[in-house]
């Protein structure tokens, strides 16, 4: 939800590949550029790993592999092609995960 509220906050679109009208640093974007991705990630692992699913594992990191590949590398090119230097350097300062 705190991830979720920023885009919110700035106006602008969360669904992913939706041209953004802000670029958000801010509040839990300051530790990974994709907080909500992040958390997805967690989840899955933390739900294999209660229920004891070596599955459950390779579910998780092929869900990684896919928001890793499929979302959040495009979302960068976006956010670089609409913001420019500013999205560059906070790409260079911030971790895609953790």
């Amino acid at each position: 939800m705190w991830s979720a509220i920023w885009f919110w906050r700035k106006k602008t679109p969360i669904e992913p590949h939706h041209t953004p009208k802000a670029l958000i640093v801010e509040g839990p974007y300051r530790v990974s550029r994709n907080p909500i991705y992040l958390a997805l990630v967690m989840l899955t692992a933390a739900s294999a790993l209660g229920a004891g699913s070596v599955f459950g594992l390779f579910v998780t990191l092929a869900l990684w592999r896919v928001l890793d590949t499929r979302f959040a590398a495009i979302e960068e090119e976006l956010l670089k092609e609409t913001f420019g230097g500013e999205a560059e350097s906070y790409l260079a300062q911030t971790r895609r995960w953790i």
